[in-house]
């Protein structure tokens, strides 16, 4: 195991991004991180979306196996990180568990989903910097915490 204590201080900032009706989730988070030069953080959602995709990581193909939810979908738990990934630019990692209107559920990676009608995030920024390195023997790109970014 592998570790890096990031903070030992109340100083961390937090954010709250509120997405609407529309706008693709993970694609907007991204673009926020961007813009916010978010190095290292994590994030708690909830919400709903008109429609999702989740993504099952298999090993043995190194890729993700993609489970479409063409419905509406309650955003029940989403956790995750932001590190700043190979290309400088910042990386998220986004679990997701989704809620089906007859009360089953349906979780994974977070790929991709469309708000309906909003999405409440807030991110919780560290005063320091993570790096997520592609492991090409696992096919993963993965946070190094003695890497610099």
């Amino acid at each position: 195991m592998k570790s890096k204590l990031v903070s030992d201080a109340p100083s961390a900032q937090v954010h709250v991004v509120v997405l609407d009706s529309g706008e693709e989730a993970f694609g907007a988070l991204t673009k926020f991180a961007n813009d916010a030069k978010v190095t290292a953080a994590s994030l708690t959602a909830i919400g709903a979306f008109e429609r999702a995709t989740v993504g099952w990581f298999d090993f043995a193909s190194k890729s993700y196996r993609k489970i479409e939810i063409d419905e509406q979908c309650e955003v029940l738990c989403a956790i995750g990180d932001i590190a700043t990934g190979d290309d400088g630019k910042a990386s998220l990692h986004v679990h997701i568990v989704l809620g089906l209107s007859d009360g089953s559920t349906r979780g994974g990676h977070l790929l991709a989903g469309i708000v309906r009608p909003t999405l409440e995030v807030v991110v919780t920024e560290a005063p320091a910097r993570l790096r997520r390195r592609k492991r090409p023997e696992l096919g993963l790109a993965l946070i190094d915490p003695a890497a610099t970014a």
